[in-house]
């Protein structure tokens, strides 16, 4: 059995500093703090919002700009990898005088002086301009993508790969989910102001407020006493379609941390129960203490260790919900390390997974139940492609599809995502 270990990780949430780039110093400290993170990122295969949110707290005497310029700096370079590398000369050998190359080319693109340090003497500062412009003409090389996944992309999406493509290079919006069981939107945003942080609501998202500008949310006490959560605005559309209702046994198939359980129980109004599983008990550990925080005691966690787990809930679930692992291709634009860990051969397994996954998890809703099959990747491959040729095989013949939506970041400004709606014959 499976459950979602390719799933979406937080980006890093620190105060967005708009910066006047061209007279920006550049401070050697902060430098050396991003060429180390950039270092574990390119060369451990570490994850890069783990590896910031250690870097970040080095040293206590840095401040809101200090961390926002490291965070920024090592996401930029890591989402333009490619482009820089080649603009820098550097092939595939990352280490730590080709990080300060392309550290260099970073900074001479946004028009910062590089400063006259032992480490930038072999950068080729004169030709950066010029080769930016000639191979930003080159689509895999201006969008910085290795050439399998523009290939794939391109196979699957056709022209709509590169409006999406672009879209997930650029930054992402941070966007809160409101607890309704502990406060109102209204409050949540009045609260935020009162701590400097400017909100909008988001249309089409009852429970969304999406920050002005990057804030370090978690500091406030709105964050420590369960009023909202951090969750994209794509992502909080899974648990409004699937529409749980209070009193009902609700199946989230692979929590994970439990970003949807979360939502999933607060929409229940902490009445019925939500059976929250999977394979990994860590997880499942920090969903029970986001529970508590979030004042929500509806929720009962299962691992996910044999086959028994999902037998004992055959036919019992009036929803189903398959967050299933993927790609995470719509999540690039705050995952952008993710593209350069992807494999092909990785893509072909998780198609696989999905489909042993759905044909399995599928069998606990019950006659006259739902199921919803949920990605947050953009390839119909693993999307409509999988609901339809699942409702031809023997496990989906009593479901019928109710309705999909695909969320585009081009169109919807958020998080790429495909959710599916599925009704189960009485």
């Amino acid at each position: 059995m499976y459950c979602n270990t390719f799933a979406a990780s937080n980006t890093y949430l620190y105060n967005k500093v708009l910066f006047n780039l061209k007279s920006m110093k550049l401070h050697r400290n902060l430098v050396f703090a991003t060429i180390d993170s950039l270092n574990l990122i390119f060369n451990d295969n570490k994850q890069a919002d783990k590896v910031l949110r250690d870097t970040l707290k080095r040293d206590k005497r840095w401040g809101a700009r200090d961390r926002s310029f490291i965070a920024e700096t090592t996401y930029d370079i890591v989402r333009w990898k490619r482009l820089y590398a080649e603009i820098a000369d550097v092939n595939e050998h990352f280490d730590r005088p080709n990080l300060f190359r392309m550290f260099a080319v970073w900074a001479t693109l946004n028009g910062i002086t590089i400063p006259d340090w032992p480490q930038f003497e072999a950068t080729p500062t004169r030709r950066i301009k010029g080769r930016f412009d000639e191979y930003s003409k080159i689509r895999k090389l201006r969008e910085s993508i290795p050439d399998w996944l523009d290939e794939l992309g391109e196979k699957e999406l056709g022209k709509k790969w590169d409006t999406e493509l672009a879209a997930l290079n650029k930054q992402a919006s941070v966007v809160l989910r409101v607890n309704p069981l502990k406060a109102t939107v209204q409050q949540v945003k009045e609260h935020l102001e009162e701590a400097e942080i400017k909100t909008e609501t988001v249309k089409g998202h009852p429970h969304a407020l999406r920050l002005i500008e990057r804030a370090n949310v978690f500091s406030t006490e709105a964050f420590k006493n369960g009023w909202f959560e951090v969750q994209d605005a794509s992502s909080q559309k899974v648990a409004q379609i699937l529409d749980p209702r209070p009193g009902m046994r609700v199946v989230d198939a692979c929590a994970g941390a439990g970003g949807k359980t979360l939502h999933i129980a607060s929409l229940m109004e902490n009445k019925g129960q939500v059976i929250s599983m999977d394979i990994y008990g860590n997880k499942l550990i920090e969903l029970k203490r986001r529970a508590r925080r979030n004042g929500i005691h509806n929720i009962e966690t299962r691992v996910i260790d044999s086959t028994k787990v999902i037998k004992k809930l055959l036919g019992k679930a009036d929803k189903v919900l398959i967050d299933a692992p993927c790609s995470g291709l719509g999540v690039l634009k705050r995952n952008p390390d993710a593209k350069w860990k992807l494999r092909p051969e990785f893509l072909e397994t998780i198609k696989e997974t999905q489909a042993e996954i759905i044909d399995s998890y599928s069998r606990m809703v019950k006659p006259g139940g739902q199921l919803v099959y949920a990605t947050c990747s953009i390839l119909p491959s693993e999307n409509e492609k999988q609901v339809k040729t699942f409702l031809k095989r023997e496990a989906g013949e009593e479901f019928t599809l109710t309705k999909d939506e695909k969320i585009l970041p081009s169109k919807s400004g958020f998080d790429g995502f495909y959710i599916a709606l599925l009704q189960k014959k009485e």
